[in-house]
């Protein structure tokens, strides 16, 4: 009774398992069952109910067999059946891509078959109890309900409406018993056929109780279909004034407002019917949330995918609940899905009893949806198949025709496809100007792609003249101008006036006269992204607000390949805790995400892990997460989501030194994206993205030690990537390390010389190559990569100077891994020399010269180290750790005790506490003993606060082996 339904149930097991033969218990736990499945299905959970249900249908057998004649428990098992009967959920699990109809129809069948057998079921046990008690009229309305469901279910049925049905005469039966009882009134209504009967059936129960909300919410339904809207209107409203929380009115409203002009009540009758969906999730409601959902563009809504699929489940054979279906899954892109989805909706057409004659343009609708899928998922051949078949009947509407047309083009029959955008353009003056403005765009786009500009200039000359002032066309034109600025359309006649300028069109055609200001007519060409970046800029400043404009700059900026393009794209987009566009070349989302995972512009946010070196930081990896991880759960279905929340997860867990923990969360994810991928061997972004994916799985399994896994990863990503259309030099080179890692040096000389015969378009591989090329002791082949370099440099349009001055950085680490210190000084001395130094560089040449100074006894190069830190000291926005160390050596070398002093405070305050090594304290020591401070001030100082010894020992306790720090200890103790 307080609805812990759960806890009941645990409770009549317990009593059962005391008392196995207790038919009270039987009886409780089917009743507890029988309630808390109820619950599940207000939920949307039916499978979960049917389950339960069937438990509760075994305990109402045991009991009844206990019991013998007690009507309660046949009227229990007959509810319980009851509810199975109406919930039980047709499951799809065995219908795969490519299955014939027949399959679908057959399971479809076995489908109705299970819910016939428990209402059949469920009819006989509601006639044992009223062979027991005729008297009970509850029994009578039951039984009526379940006839009723069996009449609907069964196709064999015909209805003679001069015969009364077994149903009426049932619910009749109970009236006569109780002819007071308003809810017998409103059952014989709802399942009457006879018009004036159902009329009179629910006035008669308002006449018993004028507040019975179903009565008046079923009346206003019979007004509605009648066509009295007015008191459809009013009776829909007393309903729901009565009671807000019955779905019907809720549903009537939604239907009267669906059918009504104008964009708001087109949203009203959205909310409302999705009100109806959630109080009463009825496959009929569901579907007409699917079809306004269509209209309004809320499709993606998780509320409208949640409700389709569970009118699919619960109304397979309804072709409404597949078309839609449908529907949702092309909008997510997910075109095989939607092409099953169509086809298992022409499949539940065939298995209607109506006339073909009857249902023919509702099949040629669903025709032309499956042949617009077919063309997005590249099948077009099938495509212009499908239309040929629905042209040949005389169906092919004017949406069928714009997809024929494609669908010829892009099989090669250009001259076809503009027959057909002829045939289209001959019946613009009859369309609606919305259709026709969506139909004249598609002409103008696809005779562009065939026959070039002048061509659609001419189509858009010869228009109509109530079609020049379309905001369609005025996008189509600066479309076309941004293709190729430099011959624009001169048409003046077609320009908009101000008053019917929208703010969306007119951002749209800032978009696209940015995008052609990018293009400048040269399709071969690198984009000229500084020009559009400079055109966006400015239109910022009058469209602020405008999402379009801020996600097209921010790609442009990634695009542009600036150092610092990153932070500036995070400044520009911006994530919202509700819907977040995806306009522009990019959404927001991925626009952050991928500064996120920029290789040369990350910073750490971890100091404990790394030292960040970067001046500026705008961007939190936790909370760039976080945003993924909600745009996943709000989109189950974006690949695009799943694809940039791994790429975030790998980017943490490289910086935190690849957990363990971590690892394991990314095998997982990366298997889960790879197995919804598409094969499409055409989408060059799919492949690269498959082709990446992998790699970051070969990655992981080499952290994790796992070298087979590593190399079968790698190749695997040469194998399902084409070299044409993905750069497989990246896949080569985590060869090379695999194989080198594992000691196969002969394998990972082989990958080395695949690696130099592939032309990489990103400079970071030459780079990388040349740190393996000593790494692995592989045979030098410098001039060469620094050749590719150079070509790839001058390829792409990069900063030289910048790209050179990392890759002697790269060179002066090689050759200090082999102790080659007089090489290494001289290559960090050229990459100190090219341009602006990073701090990173200066600091790594300062560190050099000291190694070189304490090794060879060369006091001269002690003198060329400090300038070096010093300005790695004043370059870092941070206080970079070791750097001050250092400094503070050369210069106590080069005599200055004030300066030595100086910086070893600030290599003090340079370390977090908890990451301060044993060397800082024992130069805190020594600090503490040379220390000139005046007594006055040896208060402020850091060293003052402990005694020389407390430092030496806290460098001891941290760094116990180090014998420096124990001959220091000696010393002052003789002291």
């Amino acid at each position: 009774m307080l609805g812990y339904f759960r806890k009941g149930v645990e409770q009549f097991r317990s009593a059962l398992e005391m008392a196995p033969h207790n038919h009270s218990a039987y009886f409780g736990l089917a009743s507890a069952l029988l309630a808390w499945s109820r619950n599940c299905v207000t939920t949307g959970a039916f499978g979960w109910a049917a389950n339960l249900l069937k438990e509760a249908s075994e305990a109402a057998k045991i009991c009844a067999s206990l019991t013998k004649n007690l009507s309660c428990v046949w009227k229990l098992h007959g509810d319980v059946q009851l509810a199975l009967a109406r919930c039980f959920p047709w499951v799809d699990e065995k219908i795969k891509r490519g299955v014939d109809a027949q399959m679908f129809k057959d399971s479809v069948q076995e489908w109705r078959n299970a819910i016939l057998s428990a209402a059949n079921g469920a009819k006989l046990s509601y006639q044992r109890a009223l062979h027991l008690t005729p008297w009970e009229a509850n029994v009578h309305n039951d039984a009526a309900i379940c006839l009723d469901l069996i009449y609907s279910m069964d196709d064999n049925n015909r209805h003679d409406p001069n015969v009364w049905e077994l149903s009426e005469k049932m619910s009749l039966g109970a009236l006569i018993l109780e002819p007071v009882n308003k809810d017998f009134w409103v059952t014989l209504g709802s399942m009457s056929s006879d018009l004036a009967l159902k009329q009179h059936s629910f006035i008669r129960a308002l006449h018993l109780d004028m507040s019975l909300s179903e009565a008046w919410a079923y009346l206003g339904k019979i007004y509605r279909q009648s066509g009295d809207k007015q008191l459809a209107k009013e009776a829909f409203d007393r309903a729901r004034s009565i009671d807000p929380s019955l779905a019907l009115p809720w549903a009537g409203m939604s239907a009267e407002n669906y059918h009504q002009s104008g964009g708001s009540t087109v949203n009203e009758s959205f909310e409302s019917c999705l009100r109806a969906a959630q109080i009463l999730p009825l496959p009929e409601f569901q579907i007409g949330l699917g079809t306004i959902a269509a209209r309004t563009g809320n499709l993606l809504s998780p509320q409208v995918l949640m409700a389709v699929r569970q009118a699919v489940h619960r109304a397979p054979h309804y072709p409404e609940s597949h078309n839609i279906n449908g529907l949702v899954s092309e909008v997510r892109s997910d075109f095989q899905s939607a092409i099953r989805f169509y086809q298992q909706a022409r499949s539940a057409l065939g298995m209607m009893k109506n006339s073909k004659s009857d249902n023919k343009y509702v099949f040629a609708d669903v025709s032309v949806n499956l042949a617009r899928s077919l063309y997005k998922a590249g099948l077009a051949t099938d495509a212009v198949r499908e239309c040929e078949e629905l042209r040949s009947q005389g169906l092919l509407s004017i949406d069928g025709l714009q997809i024929y047309a494609l669908a010829l083009w892009k099989t090669g029959r250009s001259e076809e496809a503009l027959s057909v955008s002829r045939n289209l353009a001959e019946n613009l003056s009859g369309m609606k100007p919305e259709s026709a403005g969506v139909a004249l765009g598609f002409i103008c786009t696809l005779t562009y792609a065939i026959s070039g500009k002048d061509s659609a200039a001419a189509v858009i000359h010869k228009l109509p003249g109530q079609l020049n002032y379309s905001s369609q066309l005025k996008f189509i034109i600066s479309a076309l101008d941004a293709l190729h600025p430099n011959k624009r359309l001169q048409l003046p006649q077609l320009s908009m006036p101000p008053r019917l300028t929208s703010y969306e069109v007119m951002s749209e055609v800032h978009s696209n006269i940015a995008l052609g200001k990018a293009i400048e007519g040269e399709m071969d060409k690198p984009l000229r992204v500084d020009a559009s970046l400079s055109y966006l800029k400015k239109v910022l400043h009058m469209y602020p607000d405008c999402s379009l404009v801020r996600n097209q700059l921010g790609s442009l900026l990634l695009w542009s390949g600036d150092w610092m393009a990153s932070h500036k794209a995070i400044r520009v987009t911006s994530l919202t805790h509700g819907h977040t566009s995806s306009m522009g070349l990019r959404s927001a989302h991925q626009i952050q995400a991928s500064a996120m995972v920029c290789c040369y512009a990350t910073c750490t946010s971890y100091p404990k892990f790394s030292f960040p070196t970067c001046e500026h930081q705008y961007l939190s990896g936790h909370d760039e997460i976080h945003h993924l991880q909600r745009w996943v759960h709000r989109e189950p279905w974006n690949q695009d989501a799943r694809y940039l929340l791994v790429l975030a997860i790998f980017q943490k867990a490289r910086e935190e030194k690849y957990p363990k923990h971590m690892c394991i969360i990314l095998k997982r994810l990366i298997m889960q994206v790879l197995s919804n991928a598409s094969n499409s061997h055409e989408n060059k972004v799919v492949q690269y993205e498959v082709f990446l994916l992998l790699l970051l799985s070969s990655e992981i399994c080499l952290q994790s030690l796992d070298y087979e896994n590593c190399i079968a990863q790698a190749i695997e990503a040469l194998r399902r990537t084409a070299s044409r259309c993905v750069d497989t030099f990246f896949a080569h080179f985590q060869l090379c390390r695999a194989y080198a890692v594992k000691g196969d040096l002969l394998n990972s000389r082989n990958e080395y010389m695949n690696c130099l015969k592939k032309h990489a378009n990103t400079e970071m591989g030459w780079v990388m190559l040349k740190h393996l090329e000593s790494a692995c002791s592989l045979e030098t082949c410098s001039d060469e990569i620094y050749k590719n370099l150079r070509e790839c440099i001058e390829r792409n349009g990069s900063d030289l100077s910048k790209w050179t001055s990392l890759f002697n950085l790269v060179s002066a680490q090689c050759f200090i891994g082999d102790e080659n210190f007089a090489s290494a000084e001289e290559a960090l001395a050229q990459a100190c020399a090219e341009g602006d130094p990073d701090s990173c560089i200066l600091f790594l040449n300062g560190a050099t010269c000291m190694e070189i100074a304490r090794r060879f006894a060369a006091p001269q190069f002690i003198s060329r180290a400090a300038p070096s830190l010093r300005k790695a000291q004043q370059k870092s926005h941070a206080s970079l750790p070791l750097v001050s160390l250092l400094l503070a050596q050369a210069e106590g070398s080069l005599g200055s005790k004030t300066k030595w002093e100086k910086n070893l405070r600030l290599e003090w305050f340079s370390w977090l506490p908890e990451l301060r090594p044993a060397e800082v304290y024992f130069q805190m020591h020594l600090l503490a003993r040379q220390s000139a401070a005046a007594a006055s001030q040896q208060n402020q100082l850091v060293e003052t606060m402990q005694s020389p010894e407390s430092w030496l020992l806290r460098a001891i306790h941290l760094n116990p082996s180090c014998s420096r720090y124990w001959k220091a200890l000696l010393q002052l103790m003789d002291a």
